[in-house]
């Protein structure tokens, strides 16, 4: 069948010089396009649910959040595995599917069934999808530091989750920017029972009063001189002294008790679950760059890249981006320690050919067809969605390697 082969081959060498064009073009285009990392992908098809209930034990996120998502995800197509976490003040489910299938079209099942699911859990609890990605989609981390000192970690923190994170969300391939460490700077109502009990106001009408003091309110609109006025009341909260004069009920005298007569009010931190530290320095507040699943990571990585230097200039006087983790150095690499071996490997081939057989000719078809053949390879991959990581390179080369041992 082989001597058939060529023998055609032969008599119809037009098309195959044709053939061998267009695999060359294909090959140059998926080796343009196929995504390159360092780390092979063998993640799961997952998609994580995260259910806030803020103040309430594992025990109880378990009997009222986990349970009722997770066994309602036991009866989504294709599932092989659920897996419910409860901790405090959170929940976690991890709905695993089949190798075969699409993360998007999981995701799309996973919201079908959830929907089915709200009107058993309490009220005020909503639960959300994690990001678009897989396990292996942290590329890129940096740090903010102030050596200065002249911004303490709440302002860093602020500085981060209302500026930057938003910014790096919109680089080409980016699922989700993960802030890390820092004080998330908060107001805080302490009040102080003894006067509650001497008031008569209890917490449930201290919690109403403040919640209805930070609203907005609409009174339509009124017609004067042949022009329309909008009225409105505004009532968002700015500063602690918007707190302090809330009214909370009037007394037998008539005089207003206020906020700031039953409660301490304050600027303080949120409470922490977690914290950074940079070089054993202390404290510091970073973020982590998620790639989103399927993405180039060197692309996404340079884009991220990009973002950074544009928006250091504009950053406050004595803040920097440091970076800490950058996955394009290991890619870069692996690329480059693959052509230096590619390259070793040509010039063994074309040498080791042209002495044993005097002719130089003959040598050059092994160096036309050897990278003819990667590049068929890589069009492959490309087709079938593989992307090029450290295994699949490695296994190019050792593959030119072990063809060229036979046939020594």
């Amino acid at each position: 069948m082989i001597g058939s082969i060529i023998r055609a081959s032969i008599k119809n060498r037009v098309i195959v010089l044709m053939a061998a064009v267009m695999l060359t073009l294909g090959g140059i285009w998926a080796l343009k396009e196929t995504p390159v990392d360092a780390i092979p992908d063998l993640s799961d098809v997952q998609v994580i649910i995260k259910t806030p209930y803020d103040g309430q034990a594992p025990q109880v996120i378990e009997d009222q959040v986990t349970y009722p998502i997770a066994t309602a995800m036991l009866s989504v197509p294709d599932v092989i595995d659920v897996r419910g976490f409860s901790f405090y003040g959170d929940s976690y489910v991890y709905v695993v599917f089949k190798d075969s299938t699409d993360l998007y079209w999981a995701r799309s099942r996973v919201l079908e069934y959830l929907a089915q699911v709200g009107a058993k859990l309490p009220d005020g609890v909503t639960p959300e999808l994690g990001p678009d990605a897989t396990g292996v989609g942290w590329i890129y981390q940096y740090a903010l530091i102030d050596r200065t000192g002249n911004h303490d970690l709440a302002q860093l923190r602020s500085l981060q989750d209302w500026w930057l994170k938003f910014e790096l969300q919109t680089v080409s391939g980016v699922s989700e920017v993960a802030t890390i460490g820092g004080m998330v700077k908060q107001y805080q109502v302490v009040a102080d029972p003894n006067k509650l009990r001497a008031y008569g106001v209890t917490l449930p009408e201290l919690m109403s009063t403040i919640e209805n003091a930070n609203r907005e309110t609409s009174g339509s609109v009124i017609e004067m001189a042949e022009a329309e006025y909008m009225v409105r009341a505004t009532g968002y909260i700015q500063s602690i002294e918007d707190l302090k004069q809330i009214p909370i009920k009037v007394n037998e005298r008539g005089a207003a008790l206020t906020l700031e007569d039953v409660a301490e009010i304050r600027l303080g931190p949120q409470m922490r679950r977690g914290v950074a530290d940079l070089n054993g320095e202390g404290d510091s507040v970073g973020a982590v760059v998620i790639m989103r699943w399927g993405e180039n990571p060197l692309r996404t990585i340079e884009g991220v890249t990009a973002k950074l230097n544009e928006l250091k200039p504009n950053l406050p006087e004595g803040v920097e981006i440091v970076t800490t983790y950058d996955r394009s150095g290991v890619i870069e690499r692996a690329i480059d320690n693959l052509t230096q071996k590619l390259t070793e490997e040509f010039l063994v081939v074309v040498l080791v050919c042209a002495i044993f057989l005097l002719h130089l000719r003959s040598s050059l078809v092994i160096l036309i067809s050897l990278p003819l053949g990667i590049l068929t390879a890589l069009l492959v991959m490309r087709l079938q969605g593989v992307n090029a990581n450290i295994m699949s390179l490695g296994g190019i080369a050792i593959a030119i390697g072990a063809w060229w041992m036979r046939r020594l």
